[in-house]
């Protein structure tokens, strides 16, 4: 077995992170780990630097027993530790007895968390038995487990409820558990309707009645689970249980990485290893992938917009200073700021995103009123540049194309293009497209066909232009959303198809960098093409010019 206390953390064993993502994450609809994730899971949140990591129930879940089985050999955690979960021993029989129990000490984990009931109407009408009986559960298997050479950390199940309905019997649990050996009592929000100022209250009173060591565990169904975790540790709590991202059944968990971020800057507390925190958002992101959930954009410090600013009054305060509108300099926790031109914009967003993507407008009133009018004018058409900054950059370029060149335009002319659909007799539906391009001096004509008219399309200009620009090879279009909007251009969705303008946002990669265009019309196909002549302008500038692009993702 490993060691019992988390390793290389400024706070050691005075303070505990324990992420539960392995289990309790694990049963967000959706989810499903195989053993390979789970060790990938591990090792990402052991390279962040928290404390515990719970890996799953051994003996209950065929899947956690040989998680448990492969982690022993296949896992060199630096930071955590591995921790089995389990229940305590059934009524009527010894925790010796149990094979539960016994499958927790099979897996060899040097920390084990047992999960006892300690409402009393939940030990009567679930249980079927009596607070003495429970309590004696929780007494015998912590024991037992404690002579086996485990620390055994205890989550009382639906403590809070439990505490309100029956104090004395929710205590009498705890009570057990520290009188056989437990180390840290874990109040858990069971049903997660806990507000902040009523936990804190209750927490702070079983630490002054019984001086146990307690820790937190919250569901987020009132959307309180992270400001209920802080609350507990300001009242006493020294051991946070969250998930990666609030990943866990119903509305989810606390979140790890909104805890960690409101521990270190808002609280001061050093709960990870030094320059940790600027690996949060790559972690968050990371652990999104495992899961195959898209990553949040707006979760709270990891998430792509918490540090983006849309409204001219932010970006005029920005300009001055980023901390005016940052409530922390975003690259503490590994993500960066964002100015998003829309509508709303004003100078100020504009020059700092011209900044950004490495377009300098400073100086040049005229080229950015110019700019200004141009984005207003499109946005209230239905175009959106918040989301596709390689269609701004162009814009931008060609307003200071006299101060500095930069060729952005398409790298051939089209003359025509077609596309049809297919019907066959064999109920396959194939779109055709056909283009007609000027490329290099030559007129060029190329067919294809695809399984829509966009795929089509951008198969046949590919066929067309290909051997005149060898460099269109590296890039792929990798991702296509299209809205439909009203004629006017506005955000609601509308049913009468003949007034309805369509907006398409294709992004592109080269495998190096990655970057989105947008195109606007009342055809989907037209709409399409423009954005796509924008994603081939912006590589062949960059290829032609070498123009350094910094709003470009790697």
């Amino acid at each position: 077995m490993t060691r019992t206390t988390p390793a290389g953390t400024p706070l050691g064993d005075s303070f505990h992170v324990y992420d539960t993502t392995l289990r309790d994450g694990a049963q967000r609809e959706g989810i499903s780990y195989s053993v390979a994730d789970k060790l990938a899971v591990a090792r990402l949140l052991d390279g962040l630097g928290v404390g515990f990591i719970e890996g799953g129930w051994p003996g209950a879940m065929p899947k956690d027993t040989e998680f448990f089985a492969r982690a022993a050999s296949e896992l060199r955690l630096k930071h955590a530790v591995l921790v089995a979960f389990g229940s305590t021993r059934r009524a009527g029989t010894t925790a010796a007895r149990d094979p539960q129990v016994r499958a927790l000490l099979d897996a060899q984990a040097s920390v084990v968390t047992l999960v006892a009931k300690s409402d009393r109407r939940h030990i009567e009408l679930a249980l079927r038995t009596d607070v003495a009986e429970a309590a004696e559960m929780v007494r015998d298997t912590v024991a037992f487990l404690v002579a086996e050479g485990r620390r055994v950390f205890l989550d009382a199940e639906h403590f809070f409820d439990g505490y309100a309905f029956d104090p004395d019997c929710a205590l009498r649990v705890l009570g057990a558990a520290a009188e056989a050996g437990a180390d840290v009592l874990v109040l858990c929000d069971t049903n997660g309707g806990q507000l902040p100022l009523g936990l804190a209250d209750t927490v702070g009173e079983v630490v002054a009645r019984t001086g146990f060591r307690v820790g937190i565990h919250c569901q987020d169904d009132t959307s309180c689970a992270v400001a209920n975790t802080i609350a507990a540790v300001q009242a006493g709590a020294s051991h946070v249980q969250c998930t990666a991202n609030g990943y866990g059944e119903r509305a989810g968990n606390a979140d790890l990485f909104a805890v960690l971020g409101n521990l270190v800057t808002k609280l001061g507390m050093p709960v990870l290893p030094a320059d940790a925190m600027t690996e949060l958002t790559r972690v968050s992101h990371a652990l999104a992938e495992i899961a195959n959930i898209a990553p949040d954009t707006h979760k709270a410090y990891v998430g792509l917009s918490a540090f983006a600013h849309k409204a001219g009054l932010h970006a005029s305060a920005i300009k001055v200073d980023p901390v005016l509108y940052n409530h922390i300099d975003p690259t503490i926790v590994g993500n960066g700021m964002r100015v998003l031109v829309t509508e709303m914009a004003g100078r100020a967003s504009l020059e700092l995103k011209g900044h950004e993507l490495g377009v300098d407008l400073a100086g040049r009133p005229d080229a950015v009123n110019s700019a200004l009018r141009k984005v207003k004018e499109l946005e209230a058409r239905g175009w959106s540049f918040e989301a596709a900054d390689a269609s701004l950059e162009l814009l931008l370029r060609g307003e200071i194309a006299d101060a500095e060149p930069a060729d952005i335009r398409t790298p051939f002319e089209l003359e025509s293009y077609r596309v049809i659909l297919d019907h066959r007799l064999d109920g396959e539906v194939v779109s055709e497209a056909t283009v007609k391009v000027h490329v290099a001096g030559q007129r060029v004509i190329a067919t294809a066909e695809g399984n829509g008219p966009v795929h089509a399309l951008d198969a046949a200009l590919r066929r067309a232009l290909v051997p005149h620009l060898p460099w269109l090879d590296e890039v792929e279009l990798t991702d296509y959303k299209v809205r439909i909007l009203t004629s006017g251009g506005g955000p609601r969705a509308t049913e009468h198809g003949t007034d309805a303008v369509t907006r398409v946002l294709v992004q592109s990669t080269d495998h190096e960098l990655e970057w989105t265009t947008v195109g606007v019309h009342g055809n989907i196909v037209e709409a399409s093409w423009l954005a796509l002549c924008d994603a081939l302008a912006h590589k062949a500038m960059r290829v032609r010019s070498g123009v350094p692009t910094g709003g470009l993702r790697p």
